[in-house]
């Protein structure tokens, strides 16, 4: 199962690679994570050179189905967040993913 990363954890890569204080490491990564919140909160996009932009899209109202009993159930309007990786990052995991021995590696 994948680690999962958490605020702490980059807060300590933060303080490892730039050598601020611990606190200031915290603060800078909290300051980050508020500022993409509220400008997603806003509903503007945020795009991170080499990584990936974030935008909310609005989704219309839908018939879905209950899975258990079968009845149409409305699924209402709302605003969704999606995440659109950049094509460096996708080299990257693709990189990693080929080191590691990809299932397109064994297809051959």
């Amino acid at each position: 199962m994948a680690k999962t990363v958490t605020r702490a954890q980059l807060s300590e890569a933060v303080y490892q690679e730039v050598g601020l204080s611990r606190n200031e490491s915290s603060d800078l990564v909290e300051s980050v994570l508020k500022e993409i919140s509220d400008t997603l909160t806003r509903g503007e996009p945020v795009k991170i050179s080499s990584f990936g932009s974030f935008a909310v899209r609005q989704k219309g109202q839908r018939i879905g189905r209950n899975p258990k009993t079968g009845q149409e159930v409305p699924i209402f309007p709302r605003r969704v967040l999606v995440f659109r990786a950049s094509n460096v990052l996708k080299d990257l995991i693709n990189k990693g993913q080929n080191a590691a021995g990809s299932p397109n590696e064994l297809d051959s």
